[in-house]
């Protein structure tokens, strides 16, 4: 009979509210449906404009029972600041001046111009009916990623605000304002001009010009959703394997915070299957608008182990009883493996890890940010063949996306936007809270994704930290042990010769390198020489030698064909590329290498990426051109993947 551990505690509020809006977690276990084809630009007036009843579904299929997709047509219309034209169409149903679009919507997809990059504001408008009009349940509205800032309104009343991206925020409708059998009008203004306190920050070069890792395209950039709620609803669900050995019993601890939505006192009773396992999470009496948090570990002896050359899941399946009613449900599916560290290695249930990948960005030449699931499909698609086992991406990636490289067996490298933000501030204690916000909800609500191997904190902070930065990272490494004990934590930096050793990256379990030597001169053209690689790679090895050390980006931008030596020419990457593979190779120490990147994305409107002759704002690095188009390098670098061993006996790779 398995050993079976119960702790439940009632709480006022549980980790992943942490502020009234931007709580919850992912959604039901209806199955996918369609996804709609997002419109690129709001050109289409919209002349009658009817509600809609939201269709029951999901793009992505974790999460808990009774969500509904918000798609189909949306209104949207720039904001121009007349407060009065605001005031009036809160009040009534004029569609004058508002242009049909779809949701997920980038309204800048098409628009590389630097205003455009620069941002502005817009409001989009949805008018439905609720699926049901008892009064027994009650709602809330999900938006998966919105950029930048949000503020909220349901039938002319302000419901709450949300501040970032890349990660979803939730906000209760009230019963009050809610329209039962009448039309409801739900409201968001979006607002995209970013601030240097932000992820990622807007922030201005020597030349005046604004710098930035990635397009700043504007809008609902994933899709929305309504959640109907029958009483109980699903806050928190955490399920963590640990795993001792590979010939281990596996422990996989569950962690689950409920709420209760209703007026009333509710005993709400917790079961679960894991795979066929079936048990009882406990029984507990939940206050009027208050959590509740289970905790139970269940021993699963010979388990079936995820990894990247057998990517297994288990089903797991929550009920939340009130009563003698079943008034809640959760599905997910997850894997039991074990990531440790020993000696600077990764080992992934005991086998060295020696992976290559590449990075990610999300965008389309036509809808943005705003990709579909069958755009996310292709790309993944590129990544499988390519022979790639992780993905590195500079903020949280979507659901799907996430569900999907579990499936397919590819690892990934979890990055919160703390990117390039200067010194000064990061010193704010504002952005450092944002900061740890960030990483606790990603943490929360992406955890039980058995692919992903690392939590990163940041990229490209300082390459001397001092004590600021060493601050970040202490609090923020702190943070991600305490929520996940089972995934090491990491930073990726820009690699600099000059740097030195940095105490401050104590607390750190990875250090991912950027690798730029022979493309990008450098502070001082110190990495002009690539030459210099291997010496360089070694003494950061010397300075780190018990962390996990990867290279997390390197990369060189091609856009024609031309002579070997000439920068910006498919000859010159597909030997950078030959250099850099053939360095990485001769390290055993080295815990793998990420390509950046997969394909072209955006990045702002001045460009260059140290090509001679660019082509901007088109990051050009890519093995995959913007409009779909694989380039030389891309059968080169598959070879060379191919042939690479990436998961390796320990014992034999110490001899």
């Amino acid at each position: 009979m398995s050993r079976l551990r119960l702790l439940i505690v009632l709480a006022a509020a549980p980790l992943a509210l942490a502020t009234p809006a931007a709580w919850g977690q992912a959604t039901p276990p209806t199955g996918p449906v369609q996804q709609p084809a997002s419109t690129p630009a709001p050109t289409n007036p919209a002349p009658g404009y009817p509600a809609q009843t939201p269709k029951p579904g999901a793009l992505y299929r974790s999460g808990p029972s009774g969500r509904y997709l918000l798609g189909g047509t949306w209104l949207f219309r720039f904001d121009t600041g007349d407060k009065g034209v605001e005031e009036g169409w809160q009040r009534n149903a004029s569609t004058a001046g508002w242009s049909r679009v779809t949701v997920p919507n980038a309204w800048n997809a098409t628009d590389s111009s630097a205003q455009s990059f620069a941002g502005g504001a817009g409001f989009y408008r949805k008018d439905f009916k609720l699926p049901t009009n008892s009064k027994r349940y009650a709602w809330v509205v999900r938006f998966e990623s919105v950029n930048y800032r949000s503020k909220v309104w349901l039938n002319g009343r302000p419901l709450g605000t949300n501040r970032g991206a890349y990660l979803p925020f939730e906000l209760r409708l009230p019963a009050g304002l809610l329209r039962r059998g009448l039309t409801n009008r739900l409201v968001i203004r979006v607002d995209n001009r970013r601030h240097p306190t932000d992820f990622p920050p807007s922030n201005l070069n020597a030349k005046g010009q604004p710098t930035g890792g990635w397009w700043n395209y504007g809008g609902l950039l994933r899709e929305a959703y309504l959640r109907r709620i029958d009483r109980i609803d699903f806050s928190t669900v955490q399920v963590q394997p640990f795993l001792p050995c590979t010939a281990c019993t596996a422990t996989v601890r569950f962690r689950v915070t409920v709420r209760n939505y209703s007026d009333h006192p509710q005993r709400v009773r917790l079961t679960t299957t894991f795979g066929t396992r079936r048990l009882s999470l406990g029984t507990a009496a939940v206050g009027p608008k208050r959590f509740a948090t289970f905790v139970r570990s269940l021993r699963v002896p010979h388990p079936r182990l995820w990894s990247v050359d057998a990517p297994n899941l288990y089903n797991v399946r929550l009920a939340a009883t009130a009563g003698k009613q079943q008034v809640a449900r959760y599905f997910l599916r997850t894997g039991i493996r074990s990531i440790k560290l020993i000696d600077g290695h990764i080992l992934l249930n005991g086998k060295l890890l020696n992976v290559r990948g590449v990075g990610y960005h999300e965008d389309d030449p036509k809808l943005g940010f705003a990709i579909n699931n069958q755009i996310r499909d292709q790309q993944l698609r590129w990544i499988k063949d390519l022979g790639a086992t992780i993905i590195r991406s500079h903020y949280p990636l979507a659901p799907y996306t996430m569900e999907r490289a579990d499936q397919l067996g590819i690892l990934l490298w979890s990055e919160i936007p703390v990117y390039a933000v200067r010194t000064k501030y990061l010193k704010q204690r504002l952005v450092r809270e944002l900061a740890a916000k960030e990483l606790r909800d990603n943490i929360l609500i992406n955890g039980n994704h058995p692919s992903i191997l690392v939590w990163s904190i940041g990229n490209e902070l300082s390459a001397r930290p001092g004590p600021v930065q060493g601050y970040y990272i202490q609090r923020a490494v702190k943070t991600a042990h305490e929520l996940d004990p089972t995934r090491p934590v990491g930073l990726a930096v820009a690699g600099y010769p000059a740097a030195g050793c940095q105490s401050e990256y104590a607390p750190l379990d990875v250090i991912g390198i950027n690798d730029y030597f022979g493309w990008y001169p450098g502070p001082n053209g110190q990495i002009a020489d690539r030459t210099l690689l291997p010496d360089y790679l070694n003494s950061v090895h010397a300075c780190y030698p018990k962390k996990a050390i990867f290279v997390s980006e390197f990369g060189a931008e091609a856009n024609r064909d031309g002579p070997v030596e000439e920068k910006g020419t498919y000859e010159f990457q597909n030997d950078f590329i030959s250099y850099h593979l053939n360095v990485y190779n001769s390290l055993p120490w080295l815990n793998g290498a990420i390509y950046w990147a997969i394909q072209e994305f955006r990045v702002r409107p001045d460009w260059d990426g140290g090509d001679p002759h660019p082509n901007p704002p088109i990051h050009e690095k890519g093995l995959i051109s913007f409009s779909g188009v694989p380039k030389p390098a891309y059968a080169l670098m598959q070879k060379a993947y191919l042939a690479t061993q990436q998961l390796k006996a320990f014992r034999a790779a110490r001899k």
